[in-house]
């Protein structure tokens, strides 16, 4: 299927005046129809949920928990399973916190890999601080891939968790969900993976990956900031803790003793985020009315234009594998990316530029940073057309 990419970008304000916008990875763009659900939610339909007994406090939870049912389909899951967080971030924290808490203890293993984002790691170094568990780092492949060869000589009975990135946010590679699920498995351990970089760009399906939590954020799926989910099995989630205590998420309370909600309501302390989840299925109905496969189709042809355009170059270095999933990393020799990307905003093309939340995998590329580019479901041609102009400028100005 082709995308009817002048369309699609007319339902994107954020692109007008011609801005070629290459930092998807990091926050998307937003359709107007997830601007319009926003504004609704935020003015004419405006009420609190869970605890108004008016027609208009009901109807915004009927809203609100249709958004947790659209969000928890739209990755294959059931609406008891998802726990609306503030991002990926938090939802990784309450694992640590909670789960990580109550069944890890000092000589338990967390295996985790050397292009995790640093929300990815240093939760686990937090919990290792707190309760003496150990965290073992899982190597890379030479095109850079999580090596699950090496991963399956790490792994041991010891280990408790493997959390991974199921996209990387720098290099681009996909991993190989159910090969790592089965390794985990295998030495009796649960697995997280970090879906940050997938869900806006593949289909996926929690239920057949066989994996034990997925987190994901909705800015990146073209959805607002300040929300995101925690996926988790319900026997898994009915066995945790609550990580944070207010309202809402009690059953009881008295001076001598509190009893807790069941999950996922035990896991959202205080007045949720209403407009946020409500924009959050918004645009989970953005993306599934064009289609994950066809997004997907049409970011690896934009990839593989881009990784080529950059090939040819003889002082540009490109990082990760040919195959890489909508983010192209890359390195110009005696051009520190800061100024790359200064100089393509004066051509009005914006790119990361950076560590990318990833320091120790830059320690292992032997970089401080390096200049990414990221597409989304409204990247075309055009974009990469002006990023290889402006890098031509750019090498051009540094001789």
């Amino acid at each position: 299927m082709t995308l009817d990419l002048a369309k699609i970008r007319a339902d994107f304000p954020g692109l007008a005046g011609g801005w070629h916008y290459l930092d998807s990875g990091a926050t998307a763009q937003k359709p107007q129809s997830v601007i319009d659900a926003t504004v609704n939610a935020m003015g004419r339909d405006y009420a609190t949920v869970h605890r108004g007994v008016y027609a208009r406090s009901a109807n915004m939870t009927l809203a609100y928990e249709e958004a947790r049912r659209k969000v928890a389909a739209f990755i294959g899951g059931q609406e008891g399973e998802i726990v609306f967080t503030r991002g990926a971030t938090e939802a990784i924290n309450l694992v640590a916190q909670s789960w990580g808490g109550a069944n890890l203890r000092a000589g338990d293993r967390i295996l985790i890999s050397t292009l995790e984002h640093h929300s990815n790691i240093v939760p686990w170094q937090l919990l290792r601080d707190r309760v003496g568990v150990e965290i073992d780092v899982c190597p890379l492949t030479a095109d850079g891939r999580i090596d699950l060869d090496a991963a399956a000589r790490i792994l041991t009975p010891a280990h408790k968790l493997v959390a991974l990135a199921h996209v990387s946010n720098v290099l681009g590679s996909v991993l190989d969900v159910e090969r790592a699920v089965a390794l985990a498995h295998g030495v009796g351990a649960k697995i997280l993976i970090d879906g940050c970089q997938a869900v806006p760009r593949l289909p996926v399906d929690v239920a057949a990956l066989g994996v034990d939590f997925y987190a994901f954020s909705a800015h990146k799926l073209y959805g607002p900031t300040g929300i995101g989910a925690l996926w988790a099995r319900a026997e898994i989630l009915d066995s945790m803790p609550p990580w944070q205590g207010g309202g809402s998420m009690i059953d009881r309370v008295t001076f001598e003793k509190t009893t807790w909600a069941p999950a996922p309501t035990r896991f959202e302390a205080g007045t949720p985020a209403i407009i946020e989840a409500i924009g959050f299925a918004a645009a989970v109905d953005y993306v599934q009315s064009i289609g994950l496969s066809a997004i997907h189709a049409h970011e690896a042809g934009l990839v593989k234009t881009l990784r080529g355009a950059l090939s040819a170059m003889n002082d540009v270095t490109v990082f990760g594998p040919e195959d890489s999933a909508g983010i192209v990393s890359f390195a110009i020799d005696g051009v520190h990316p800061h100024d790359l990307g200064t100089i393509l905003d004066e051509g009005n093309v914006a790119i990361r530029a950076g560590h990318h939340c990833a320091q120790p995998l830059m320690d292992h590329l032997g970089v401080p940073a390096t200049a990414r580019a990221s597409f989304g479901l409204y990247s075309d041609e055009s974009d990469i057309a002006a990023l290889i102009a402006g890098i031509e400028r750019t090498k051009r100005i540094f001789g």
